[in-house]
Parts: structure tokens; sequence; C-alpha cells
């Protein structure tokens, strides 16, 4: 079983970088995916506990919509 795995069963959320974040420190946005809710955060407040933006599939598709 990998790390992915694991946390899966474990109930966590397994967090991706943007592929559009530098690797320099800056626009740095993670995004988990779990029960049909998005859920965003910056990476550099990870490890704070920094705030988290969630959205349903429904209102995520519309804010990527109107993008």
């Amino acid at each position: 079983m990998n790390a992915v795995d694991e946390a899966k069963a474990n109930g966590e959320l397994v967090w991706r970088k943007s592929t559009y974040s530098s690797g320099e420190g800056g626009e740095c946005v993670e995004v988990a995916v779990a029960d049909g809710v998005v859920h965003v955060r910056d990476s550099k407040q990870a490890a704070e506990g920094g705030p988290v933006l969630s959205a349903g599939s429904v209102a995520w598709s519309a804010l990527l919509g109107a993008m």
C-alpha cells in the first residue's frame, strides 16, 4: 500500500500541488477531492492549518466555467 492509498483508507485528504505552481515559493495551490467536494488551500500555510476553501462539484464546475 502506498502513501496515497493509506491516506484514502484513513479518510485523510490527499493533496496535490497545482502544475501551475512554481517551485520557487510563488503561487502554491494544492487541491484535494473527496466525496464530490473539491478542497483548495495555500500550500505555504498547510503546515500551520491554514484556511481551506471547499466547494461542491457543481459549484467548482461553475467556477471553472466562468474563468
